[in-house]
């Protein structure tokens, strides 16, 4: 019979995610998470037996993790500017790189001004939720073309309890909104070429329409920015994540507007363009 002591199943966590450079960080995560507990307790606490229930749960996620999937489908939650975002494989992980398009909107912006915000494929709605609670008086319209995409959006908005000033729309860009006007469009949409080879765990289990763009990987680009140019108010924002190497070949697809600036991530890599419609 197994030992069925934490420090026992930490020890054949460990051993089962061997191929991991990550191994006893995702087994303590995963512990944690079906404990309930932090690691201050799990530090003291070596000895602690796990119910039945407790040790097949985490064996269950330390298999799944095994298999590359994600930790944050596994656990269902990213953290995103500090707030906890639902995740299922329905939307893509939310990134830290990600972070800087809403702090580069939040920069331009007066904090409390009535803006009207259009996110573009909103995924797990982290972009509007942060925008919302950070924007007391901003109405928002969240696009996605995925309906389940939409429905953990929704989630996600009920539990910052900004529902009620997000309005989530199915719509392919912009297309469902035509004709209405915006202070600000902000987008990470997909930037991947269609060749490019990426990790199993990003590769295998995040939905493929939210990470490849077509065989150079700007075509969403050439079909949002103009539709984003025709939405927006005069002086209008437009705030877009790109991919690494893109700054060239986005910067001529904004020829024609105006403030064109390219903001870095903290690796120093062009993560974010801004751009402001003329007048």
């Amino acid at each position: 019979m197994e030992d069925g002591r934490v420090r026992e199943h930490l020890k054949r966590a460990t051993k089962r995610l061997g191929g991991s450079p990550t191994a006893r960080r995702d087994a303590e995560l995963l512990l944690l998470r079906v404990l309930g507990q932090d690691r201050a307790w799990l530090l003291t606490h070596p000895a602690a037996e796990l119910t039945p229930e407790q040790a097949k749960q985490f064996d269950d996620w330390v298999e799944r993790r095994a298999r590359h999937e994600p930790m944050q489908y596994i656990a269902g939650e990213q953290e995103f500017l500090g707030l906890a975002m639902r995740v299922t494989r329905a939307v893509l992980i939310p990134r830290p790189e990600t972070e800087h398009v809403v702090e580069a909107l939040l920069e331009r912006v007066p904090k409390d001004a009535p803006l009207r915000i259009c996110d573009v494929g909103t995924g797990s709605g982290a972009i509007a939720v942060a925008l919302a609670h950070a924007l007391p008086r901003a109405q928002l319209k969240a696009l996605d073309i995925s309906p389940r995409a939409l429905e953990v959006a929704r989630q996600n908005a009920e539990f910052h309890g900004v529902a009620d000033r997000i309005r989530l729309i199915e719509s392919d860009l912009l297309s469902a909104v035509r004709g209405e006007s915006f202070d600000a469009v902000v987008s990470n949409p997909p930037y991947i070429a269609d060749s490019e080879i990426l990790e199993p765990q990003v590769r295998d289990y995040e939905p493929q329409a939210a990470l490849y763009a077509g065989p150079t990987g700007l075509e969403v680009y050439r079909r949002l920015i103009p539709e984003a140019h025709e939405a927006l108010i005069p002086a209008g924002w437009l705030l877009l994540e790109i991919g690494q190497g893109q700054r060239k070949a986005v910067a001529e697809l904004l020829a024609g507007w105006n403030d064109v600036e390219f903001i870095d991530d903290l690796q120093g890599i062009p993560r974010v363009a801004s751009a402001r419609r003329r007048v």
